[in-house]
């Protein structure tokens, strides 16, 4: 059987939860579906320039935190991937100190970047010859030519623009599946006519919580709200009605039979216990779902990613 591997979403947030699916994958194979196994972890650190695709804000970590991350997953056997898919970048950017403090940091030959910019990636391809280069969905690709084209590029995987799942009429002409990434969980709606200008959104919105940062509080700039009745409130409950939705069975009877074994699950922002839902629906088998899930929420009570409060003791009369 081929590997199967899913690339799961975050470096900061998500970070503990993928620590333990990795030891669970570990410690319980029996709990998985048949070829498991994880691509990548996929995200940024804060607050970072180049980040795109999800918003972090009102956090940052300092250099150890971002070492030891990268030594941890490394460790593992997984790269670390970072998403640098910010659309609204100037070239002075580019030598943003962060940014390449991360890249440096990560110079090792184990890890990989996703990318957007021809410009960053330019630059980052000349001075840091080391890592592996990934294209992304936010470049929306749907002619099957360019499609071609952009996979017999210099790129590890190429991420399919979601519009494309399970148009099969396409996908079959695909002339290198192996280096097809699929995003099976895409919150979005179909087609949706807003999904480049949220990329550009979010693209402003990090440069203005960077400068936010070293302004008085009086002197700090808006933050552009953004509204989504879609990737707000969905799960992966309620878009299995999507055209684009892959379902477990779709990716281990139809996906990797046509040669595509990568798989990406989104989620940086998510709420956690949605991504445990998705993680469990997708990579554990039907009648181990319910033991992972009780087993993941009890090791990160554990370890106080969350806190379950107690009542405040009180006296009666």
């Amino acid at each position: 059987m081929a590997a199967v591997r899913f690339h799961l979403p975050g470096l900061r947030y998500n970070y503990p939860l993928n620590m333990f699916w990795v030891s669970m994958l570990k410690t319980h194979p029996e709990f998985f579906r048949e070829g498991v196994e994880i691509g990548s972890f996929f995200g940024t650190f804060p607050y970072a320039l180049w980040n795109g695709g999800r918003l972090i804000a009102d956090d940052q970590c300092d250099s150890n935190y971002i070492k030891n991350v990268i030594k941890s997953v490394n460790d593992q056997g997984i790269p670390i991937r970072y998403t640098f898919t910010n659309p609204c970048l100037e070239e002075a950017d580019f030598e943003d100190p962060f940014c390449n403090f991360c890249m440096d940091a990560a110079n090792n030959g184990k890890n990989e970047v996703i990318i957007m910019d021809q410009r960053l990636e330019k630059y980052l391809r000349e001075k840091y010859p080391n890592f592996e280069y990934n294209s992304s969905t936010c470049k929306e690709i749907k002619n099957i030519e360019q499609l071609n084209a952009e996979i017999n590029r210099d790129y590890k995987y190429v991420v399919l623009d979601y519009n494309l799942n399970n148009r099969w009429d396409l996908i079959n002409q695909i002339e290198k599946p192996e280096k097809l990434e699929v995003l099976v969980n895409t919150l979005c709606e179909p087609a949706c006519p807003r999904r480049g200008e949220h990329y550009k959104h979010v693209g402003r919105n990090q440069r203005v919580i960077l400068e936010n940062r070293n302004l008085p509080v009086g002197q700090k700039k808006p933050v552009e709200p953004w509204y989504c009745k879609y990737g707000d409130h969905n799960c992966i409950h309620n878009i299995q009605e999507y055209p684009t939705y892959i379902s477990p069975d779709d990716i281990w009877n139809k996906y990797v039979p046509a040669g595509i074994t990568n798989f990406k699950i989104e989620g940086r922002t998510a709420y956690l216990f949605s991504l445990i839902d998705t993680y469990c629906f997708y990579m554990i088998k039907p009648e181990f779902v319910g033991q992972a899930r009780l087993l993941l929420i009890k090791n990160l009570d554990s370890a106080g990613i969350f806190s379950i409060q107690k009542p405040k003791p009180s006296r009666w009369p």
